[in-house]
């Protein structure tokens, strides 16, 4: 196992966990524990993790990029709830644009069975899956595949996106808060999100319960661009209201 890969099955293992130990670690992965300890250093150095007597604890920073394999692997139980829940928005000939999450991608296990559907994505991963749709009319972006990530990005990705009028659009994001908005962790991400929002005659935010009333580092949209927010329980009382009197539909 290269080191990289070691690093990213350690920040599974933080994100799902919330610590990991070193001796345990270096038992797993039969590896000295000074190793470990090289891998947790270089996690504390990038933000991901903290490191502790013995061990590591989950940094909660929502302004920060977790690799594509990490994030996969997290919340799946919430994220495949809300993929399940939007499924029967679409219907046979719908156009479609997804973004490069997780929660998009587990969309396409309950979409599949469509026909005539022209998709258009940003994400390497999902057009790898749709490979042998061939019924399906899939588009990709095009555009720079982003580091540590399976995602199309730049100006070549939006402005492909741009030619685009689609029936439905679905973005993730890090965070969403009242006042600040629907936000994400780094800039390229909130530009295609954005470009993909803006090209579509219905809006769908797919997030988890953990991203309400948090704030990440680059602001997408206000909550009100968004015609349909889905999440996995119901959110707080506020929110509730506030969606009503924005007209947003919550699903969940």
């Amino acid at each position: 196992m290269l080191a990289i890969e070691r690093r990213n099955a350690i920040l599974s293992k933080l994100y799902l966990d919330g610590k990991v130990i070193v001796s345990q670690l270096s038992e797993e992965f039969d590896v000295t524990e000074e190793t470990i300890r090289r891998d947790l250093e270089k996690l504390d150095k990038e933000g991901l993790a903290q490191k502790t007597y013995g061990g590591a604890v989950l940094v909660q920073n929502f302004s920060t990029d977790l690799p594509h394999s990490v994030r996969k692997r997290a919340n799946v139980e919430a994220k495949q709830k809300i993929a399940e829940k939007i499924s029967s928005l679409f219907h046979d000939g719908d156009c479609i644009m997804l973004d490069a999450s997780s929660t998009a991608l587990l969309l396409l296990n309950y979409i599949k069975n469509l026909k005539n559907i022209t998709l258009i994505t940003n994400s390497v991963e999902a057009l790898i899956e749709l490979s042998d749709k061939d019924d399906w009319n899939v588009f990709s972006t095009g555009g720079k595949l982003k580091r540590g990530s399976l995602s199309l990005v730049g100006p070549s990705a939006e402005k492909t996106i741009r030619t685009f009028h689609v029936d439905y659009a679905v973005c993730s994001s890090k965070g969403i808060d009242i006042e600040r908005g629907i936000t994400d962790s780094n800039e390229k991400d909130s530009e295609m999100k954005q470009a993909i929002f803006d090209s579509a005659e219905t809006k769908i935010l797919v997030v988890d319960s953990s991203k309400f009333n948090r704030i990440s580092l680059i602001k997408v949209c206000d909550v009100g661009n968004v015609d349909i927010i889905a999440t996995d329980t119901q959110p707080e009382a506020n929110w509730v209201e506030y969606l009503k009197s924005k007209n947003i539909d919550l699903i969940y």
